[in-house]
This record gives C-alpha cells, sequence and structure tokens, in this order.
C-alpha cells in the first residue's frame, strides 16, 4: 500500500520536503498518516525505547533524596504523564510552540547533577525530603524561562550552530549512549554496583545478544511490517524468553494503584538563588542538545537540515522543551527534552510521520494515569532492554554522521569533529578528571553532550572560516 503524502496536514510541507521524503526510503513520511493498526504497533516501540529513560532518573532522584516508594511511585507515573503532554505539544506543533516532528519529550538525564545537588543542600540545611523537591520544582520551574527566552533567538545563531556543529552534538549523544545501552546488555546499573557476579553473565549476554540478533534480522527484512515490527518483536521474544528463565518478577504490580490523579504543585514550590544558577547553565545546554536531536530527526524524516522551515522547526523544538519543562515542574517531576534515541526508531521501522506521535503521546498519559500498566513494562529486564537499544544508539550516532557528511568536511570542520568528539567522549572513558573540580565545574563539563557540544560552538564561532574544497567526499547534488 502506498503512503499519501496529506500537504493540507501542515503548513510548512514544501515540495523540496517532499522530493527529501521520497529519498529517505521511509514507508511513511512526515505528514503521512498511517492506518490506525500500524501506528499503534510503531508507538508502542517508540514507548519501549523511552520508557526507561524516562523513570530512571525519578527513580535516582527519589532514591538520592530518601523518598518513600509511595512518593517514588507519584513522581514515577507523573514523569510518564508529563512527558504525554509534552509529546503531543511536540508532534502537534501548536502555534510557535512545538517542532512538528516525531520528536519525543521525556525526563532529561542532564539534570540529574544539579538536580540532586540541590536536594542535598536542601537536606544538609534541615528541609525533609518532601520541601526538597518543593525547591528543585520551583528553581526548574523559573529556569525554564531561560530555554523559552533562548529560542527566540536561535535564528541569531545560525552561522555558530551550523550542520557540522549538530551533526557532531548528535554523534556525541548516539556513541554516549551506547555505554547505556551495553551496561543494561549485561545486566544493568543495579548488577554493576552490586558487583555479585551477575554483570556480564552468559546468561545476560546470550538472552540480549538474541535480542539484539532478532532486531538486526527483521530490520533487514524486506516485509515491512517485520522492518515496523522489528523492536516490539525483539522485546516479547526476549520478554517470554526471560519469563520461562524465571527472570521476571510481577510481585511488585501488587503495589501498585489502579488509578493515580496528578495533582498540580502537590510539594509546593520555593525558590534559592545559589541554586538556581547551575539548573540556569543546564537549561542552555539542554537547549544545544534540543538543536543536534531536533536536526537528527530532520535528517532521518527526510526533512530540511537548513532554510527557513528547519529554522522554524527548531526554534519550535526548543520553545517547545521550555513549555513543556515548566508543565513538568507544576505537574510535580523534573525537566523534559527531547529524546534522541527514537531517532533510531524511526530509522528502523521507516516510520517518521508526526501522527505516530499522537499515539505515542497518549499511551504515556495511560501509563502515567495507570501506574499498574506501567509496572509491567518495569519488570522488563535489563539485558533484553538493552539488546534492543544497542542498534538504536548505533543508528543515531550514524544519522549524526550523515549531518556532518551532508555539508561537506573541509580541514575546520575536521578539527571541529575531532576536538570535539575527543573531549566529549573522554569525560565518559574517564569521569574521574574531574573528581575534585566545583560542582559547577563538574555539572558543566561532566556530561559528554555539554562538552563536546560547547567544544563545537566555541571552535564554530572562534576559528576562521576559509572556503577551501572538502577533503571528504559529499553527496552529489
Amino acid at each position: 500500500m502506498q503512503a499519501n503524502i496529506d500537504l493540507s496536514a501542515s503548513d510548512e510541507v514544501e515540495v523540496s520536503e517532499a522530493s527529501e521524503i521520497v529519498k529517505s526510503g521511509l514507508i511513511y513520511g512526515l505528514n503521512d498518516h498511517p492506518p490506525i493498526a500500524e501506528s499503534i504497533f510503531v508507538a508502542f516501540q517508540h514507548v519501549l525505547a523511552a520508557f526507561v529513560g524516562i523513570i530512571t532518573p525519578p527513580i535516582l532522584i527519589c532514591s538520592s533524596l530518601g523518598l518513600d516508594a509511595a512518593n517514588t511511585s507519584y513522581l514515577i507515573s507523573m514523569s510518564l504523564f508529563v512527558s504525554g503532554i509534552g509529546t503531543y505539544i511536540q508532534c502537534k506543533k501548536i502555534g510557535p510552540i512545538g517542532s512538528g516532528l516525531l520528536s519525543l519529550q521525556g525526563t532529561s538525564f542532564a539534570f540529574l547533577g544539579p538536580i540532586l545537588g540541590v536536594g542535598t543542600v536542601a537536606l544538609q540545611g534541615g528541609s525533609t525530603p518532601e520541601q526538597a523537591l518543593g525547591l528543585i520544582f520551583g528553581v526548574c520551574l523559573f529556569g525554564a524561562f531561560v530555554e523559552i527566552i533562548l529560542s527566540r533567538f536561535l535564528h541569531l545563531l545560525d552561522k555558530i550552530i551550523t550542520p557540522v556543529v549538530s551533526g557532531t552534538v548528535v554523534m556525541i549523544i548516539g556513541l554516549g549512549l551506547i555505554k547505556t545501552g551495553i551496561i543494561s546488555l549485561a545486566g544493568g546499573i543495579v548488577a554493576l554496583e552490586k558487583n555479585n557476579g551477575s554483570f556480564g553473565s552468559t546468561q545476560n549476554l546470550v538472552l540480549g545478544g538474541t535480542v539484539l540478533l532478532i532486531v538486526i534480522m527483521l530490520t533487514l527484512s524486506k516485509n515491512r511490517f517485520l522492518r515496523m515490527g522489528a523492536i516490539a518483536i525483539g522485546l516479547t521474544i526476549g520478554f517470554i524468553i526471560s519469563i520461562l528463565l524465571g527472570l521476571v518478577n510481577f510481585s511488585s504490580l501488587s503495589q501498585q494503584p489502579l488509578f493515580r490523579i496528578p495533582v498540580p504543585f502537590r510539594y509546593g514550590i520555593s525558590f534559592d538563588l545559589t541554586s538556581f544558577l547551575p539548573i540556569i547553565l543546564i537549561y542552555l545546554l539542554t537547549a544545544i542538545e534540543t538543536v543536534g536531536d531536533l536536526t537528527a530527526t530532520s535528517s532521518v524524516s527526510g526533512q530540511p537540515l537548513t532554510g527557513g522551515v528547519y529554522l522554524r522547526r527548531i526554534k519550535g523544538g526548543v520553545l517547545g522543551d521550555g513549555i513543556n519543562s515548566l508543565i513538568a515542574a507544576a505537574f510535580n517531576t523534573f525537566p523534559t527534552t527531547t529524546f534522541s534515541q527514537n531517532n533510531g526508531v524511526i530509522q528502523m521501522t521507516g516510520v517518521g510521520s508526526r501522527y505516530v506521535g499522537f499515539y505515542v503521546a497518549g499511551i504515556f498519559m495511560i501509563l502515567g494515569l495507570l501506574p499498574f500498566v506501567g509496572g509491567i513494562f518495569q519488570t522488563i529486564p535489563q539485558p533484553v532492554l538493552g539488546g534492543a537499544t544497542l542498534v538504536m544508539f548505533g543508528s543515531i550516532a550514524v544519522a549524526g554522521l550523515n549531518i556532518i557528511v551532508s555539508a561537506g568536511i573541509d580541514r575546520r570542520s575536521m578539527i571541529i569533529v575531532a576536538v570535539s568528539l575527543g573531549l566529549g567522549l573522554g569525560v565518559i572513558f574517564v569521569p574521574e578528571v574531574f573528581v575534585n573540580k566545583p560542582p559547577i565545574f563538574q555539572n558543566l563539563f561532566g556530561s559528554s553532550i555539554s562538552t563536546g557540544g560547547l567544544t563545537a560552538i566555541l571552535l564554530s564561532w572562534l576559528l576562521p572560516n576559509h572556503e577551501e574544497e572538502s577533503i571528504v567526499l559529499s553527496p552529489k547534488k
């Protein structure tokens, strides 16, 4: 069945964009309407790819603050619920808000360090864990305005944030996530920290490797339904094998309530300038990350990477990030950002339709309101998730490489990419390099995205731009 492009669905569809969609090899392009069954099928794969990333930050934060199980469960539910709201806004594009791409919103890992710092200082000052949450949500709420304001001036940075810069950031995002995928495949961070021999066990490696092999084989299939369902099928088979091996524990489901009502400002809000400063910095860096994520989404969706349409999408996406983080603070959860791993799902399924994002948003909101349903996803063993996500993370890095190559690589670009990758990935390989530095320095350079992204931006700004021939072949025009 041939997909039909709905030109009336968006006022930003251009002839050049339609030709890009044909070239991209997608089964469904940005403004196509896949059948409902196929849309739901693909949507679940996006949910599976993003689910762990959304619930992990609140779990880590609640654990560090010493919150009880009831509050922890509530914050996880709100993270899923707000991710659904944010995803709808990004995909729908309400006025200037949102990218209009198949771009998912989820709880950001980038804020983890500063939030834990704010919470720890609050607890040391005599605050209860609930009061510490009020301070965290307060500084995050006001910090969101930094990203909202910045989004209106992104057009002034187009000479600095070039395809080479954004492509480099996308590569760093993908390469950095590979470590997460490998850790999951080997047993997960909990098994690594316990150091009881379960991490990297033969059982974990075989289980994760089996899922990885299934996903690869189905992705290369000529059958479009098998290709679209590669991740879901791989996860399902891995989950069934895990049940047979006795690796799935359903006991936690009995502790989940059947329904949960969102209560805005449940923990109140407070403000402290000292706690606010590092949050400002992370919002600025998150905006850079979002530019890279949305550039990758445009690339894998067969959409323009330059010009007015591209810039409006980037500005709308960053504005959406800020608005969604504002909503997140109001609904008692942590700042959100665009998720990069879902670009891998687009590449592997061949579905770039933004209408799939509406189904993703609905599923996330349901999972947030029905904790019991969300609890089922939490029972999927780490090796199964790692085997399914590893290919996606690698695909993100390849998408970044394609963005860089599409712009042509001269000596200046080569230096920008090389130095940014070296420093960005260096902090992943040797995180101890900043262990004795001030907290604000650790927050600024402790992330591969912030280190590599800032390096790429500074080099793009400072290095002289002499016209010279590309030293790597660019695609033929």
